[in-house]
């Protein structure tokens, strides 16, 4: 009985489809992996060094806004939004998750992220000798100021910020989020746009 059990198991030894030393499963494995990487190219996706919260606020903004993450450019403009957004709408407020007022969003947006201080009112962001103002739209880019009319009696009314894709940040009564800038509520109340101007 011992003798058939010894023999059985020499049998299933040579049976065995992987009968490597170490060495030689080293030697193989090392020429796979030399295969492979001579097949495919390496794509580094980060050439710009950028931190992982960097590279996250990029990858979900490329998907909000539609675009391709080498179209995000403006880090430090989405970074400060994503903090800002679903904060409940409340008049001359500026407190995350409790209230915002989009003028006051706007002139802290602009004082911390670039350096530039503004009035706290839609009409005085209009007025600022530091804006180039212009109409077309085609000629938007990300971080332009968008300003609004909805009330009869103040030419400028509202303001809201330009991302990409037509996409824009603004503050109605669902809050302080991202909207579609073809959408007719903004359509309809659309008077013009300003750029920070180069200095």
């Amino acid at each position: 009985m011992l003798l058939l059990l010894s023999c059985g198991a020499k049998k299933y030894i040579k049976d065995i489809p992987y009968n490597y030393s170490s060495d030689e499963y080293l030697k193989d494995k090392t020429q796979k992996k030399e295969i492979s990487t001579s097949t495919y190219s390496i794509v580094d996706d980060n050439s710009e060094g950028l931190s992982d919260d960097t590279l996250r606020v990029k990858e979900k903004y490329s998907i909000l806004m539609g675009v391709m993450p080498k179209d995000i450019k403006d880090y430090k403009l989405y970074s400060y939004v994503d903090g800002w957004l679903g904060t409940p709408y409340r008049k001359q407020m500026l407190e995350k998750n409790i209230g915002v007022d989009a003028s006051y969003f706007v002139q802290a947006l602009f004082s911390d992220v670039y350096g530039e201080t503004f009035s706290k009112t839609p009409d005085g962001i209009f007025r600022s000798k530091d804006i180039q103002l212009f109409t077309v739209r085609s000629f938007l880019q990300e971080g332009d100021i968008l300003f609004f009319r909805y009330d009869k009696s103040h030419p400028i009314s509202d303001v809201g910020i330009y991302l990409h894709n037509d996409r824009i940040v603004a503050c109605t009564t669902n809050g302080l989020n991202i909207y579609n800038f073809n959408d007719e509520y903004f359509q309809l109340r659309y008077v013009a746009a300003g750029r920070l101007k180069q200095k």
